[in-house]
């Protein structure tokens, strides 16, 4: 057989597996919900057979321990197994979220999530497991919980969340849980919560760091100033898509995700929880909106500041809210513009960059030139192509163009102390993880006039290290 009718029958069987694992997900749901209609009859009140306490025999087994703190007692535990929670994302945030509300005995756990499981999510996303990579990650994490705790309800939402199906999705809950990496996803998710009148436990972590908030909480009508604040209030802004990094780029410790995650946790007990305060009694510090900001290499590493109540010029929660139900379903509010591109930058032209097959010949038929990693120290030192010299993209964006300077001079003090010299005449090539970063370098140096007014090629790799193993390379470590 040729390799095209081997990549058919490996495309067909992906397919043939992934519509089996879809139905046996779907049969496990509908098992689970039997399970529990069984469960609910046996327990069930009637005339003959009169159940004496609130809660199954097995639950107060299970529940006790957090039932005796004071804050919780059984009417807390009541509330837990009468409310709904829905995670938006089965990641780093999502996963240790969902194994403690699960623990806690919330009664119908939903997870939204259009992604499958990949190698390098285990080493964070507790939920999931080496045998479970290639599967949708909210059926993997619900196989986990299901084997946690067969009393809630598990539903598996094997999608990707849009303004589109979010409303029809958070209807169904009572509080939602921002569990997401990205900026258009989170001004969606807070949108919405607010429109339906539902509060978001919102957290965020890259590398060693993580924040927490809790928004729309109390969830009153838009107009309502003393409702809390939503997200777009916090940021009626949102950062320059090019500031955005994701963990992929940016690199996360487990413990500090899985940290944020199991805070994401207890505030939703709180929040499920929370006794209704008397109109005589006055707000503690506790009921005041905050960011909680964790830094892993701090000391100490925590702390909070206080948030503003609701703008009244917000464009979700005031009263002249321009975002509403009909503009979320219309989709006339477009996030990802809002926002800025999601799609890489293309700052060079075809003629500024080269491919990595091409890099791959200069190499073999040794022609002069200079190759510069803009990677950070940390990454250079976990691989890099033989003979280049690393120069991070901060430092180098931090340089700024001087006049009256030898251009011969400017490069060597860029370059690392006993660098070899570099011929005036030699081209330079830059090469980053993924191919964005060397293109800012490009330009940058241009910039400097480090090109010679264009005597001196300066260009790219084009898709960095990725296509360095794709094209050349296949051995190159991925990370």
């Amino acid at each position: 057989m040729d390799i095209a009718g081997l990549q058919e029958t490996h495309a067909s069987l992906t397919a043939q597996i992934a519509a089996a694992e879809s139905q046996l997900a779907n049969l496990k749901e509908s098992l689970h919900a039997t399970e529990n209609l069984i469960r609910s009859a046996n327990g069930a009140r009637t005339e003959t057979s009169p159940q004496k306490w609130p809660l199954l025999e097995d639950e107060y087994r299970r529940y006790g321990r957090q039932m005796i703190v004071s804050q919780i007692g059984l009417q807390g535990q009541l509330k837990l197994r009468s409310s709904s929670v829905l995670l938006v994302g089965a990641g780093g945030l999502g996963c240790p979220a969902a194994l403690y509300l699960a623990g806690a005995g919330v009664g119908t756990l939903g997870m939204i999530d259009g992604d499958q499981v990949e190698e390098s999510n285990l080493h964070r996303q507790v939920l999931h497991r080496t045998k479970n990579v290639g599967k949708y990650k909210v059926d993997s994490a619900i196989q986990y919980l299901e084997e946690l705790n067969p009393h809630p309800t598990y539903i598996a939402h094997r999608e990707h969340l849009s303004s589109q199906n979010a409303p029809d999705i958070f209807e169904k809950y009572d509080v939602i849980l921002d569990c997401t990496d990205n900026p258009a996803t989170r001004y969606l998710i807070s949108d919405t919560a607010v429109i339906l009148g539902k509060p978001v436990v919102s957290a965020s972590a890259l590398r060693t760091d993580g924040q927490l908030m809790v928004l729309n909480n109390p969830p009153n009508a838009p107009g309502d100033l003393s409702g809390g604040p939503c997200y777009r209030c916090v940021f009626p802004k949102p950062p320059p898509a090019e500031s955005v990094v994701s963990c992929a780029d940016g690199g996360i410790i487990g413990p500090v995700v899985g940290t944020m995650g199991v805070l994401q946790a207890l505030e939703t007990i709180k929040v499920i929880t929370k006794q209704p305060v008397e109109e005589t009694q006055e707000p503690t510090a506790s009921d005041h909106p905050a960011l909680h900001i964790f830094s892993a290499y701090s000391n100490p590493p925590f702390r909070t500041i206080r948030l503003r109540g609701r703008r009244a010029n917000c464009a979700v929660c005031s009263s002249n809210a321009t975002v509403t139900l009909h503009t979320l379903q219309s989709g006339s509010t477009d996030y990802v513009q809002f926002c800025g591109s999601a799609y890489p930058p293309q700052l060079l032209s075809a003629q500024e960059r080269i491919s990595a097959d091409e890099y791959k010949q200069i190499l073999e038929t040794k022609q002069s030139c200079t190759v510069i990693d803009v990677r950070d120290q940390t990454q250079f030192g976990i691989c890099k192509l033989e003979n280049s010299i690393n120069i991070p993209i901060t430092q180098l964006m931090n340089e700024t163009a001087t006049t009256n300077v030898d251009v011969t001079e400017r490069l060597r003090s860029l370059l690392p102390p006993n660098t070899p010299a570099v011929d005036d005449k030699d081209p330079i090539y830059f090469v980053c993880r993924l191919g964005n970063d060397s293109q800012l370098a490009v330009q940058k140096f241009k910039e400097l006039g480090l090109d010679r007014n264009g005597e001196r090629f300066i260009g790219d790799i084009r898709g960095g290290f990725k296509s360095w193993k794709s094209d050349v390379d296949p051995e190159w470590p991925e990370y």
